[in-house]
């Protein structure tokens, strides 16, 4: 996800940098986007976009990387809730340190009380990467195929359990 944003950022001229400590150097060169830490990311940026899964310990942007984003700098969140430190987010939203935040995934969904839903610079919308006519299809394929294999005597690929 991160890798098609980033074509579609080239088409606006924007410069980018990427953060992803498990990707190798190789796909950066590949992109033509230069590696960095998330310290070098997170201080020079002007819009900081999440397409990651959630890593241990706690939000990918707490409330100290928040503090150092420059004025008027952007998140946008649609990666997975909590990467994200809300309540930092929603005070620097509030100050008018930060101009905006897009976020459609939120550490406890539904997100009632979430002190984003009072940042008039948020836009906030629900989680629907699996709502398009792609994924349907392919949701109902993955189901489709598991059928015939319970139906052959097989294990399904994926079981609810």
């Amino acid at each position: 996800m991160g890798q098609a944003v980033a074509r579609r950022a080239r088409g606006f001229d924007m410069d980018l940098i990427a953060y992803d400590p498990h990707l190798p150097a190789a796909v950066f060169a590949e992109q033509g986007v230069p590696a960095v830490t998330l310290d070098e990311l997170i201080a020079p940026a002007d819009v900081i976009t999440l397409h990651l899964p959630m890593p241990s310990g706690g939000p990918l942007l707490g409330r100290a990387g928040l503090a150092t984003m420059k004025p008027g700098s952007c998140v946008i969140n649609t990666a997975r809730g909590g990467l994200v430190d809300e309540d930092a987010l929603a005070e620097l939203l509030h100050s008018g340190h930060l101009a905006a935040a897009g976020i459609d995934v939120f550490a406890a969904e539904p997100p009632a009380g979430n002190p984003l839903l009072t940042a008039p610079n948020a836009v906030l919308t629900p989680h629907c990467a699996a709502f398009t006519q792609q994924a349907n299809a392919a949701m109902g394929s993955t189901v489709a195929a598991d059928v015939v294999r319970v139906l052959r005597g097989e294990e399904p690929v994926h079981a609810v359990v």
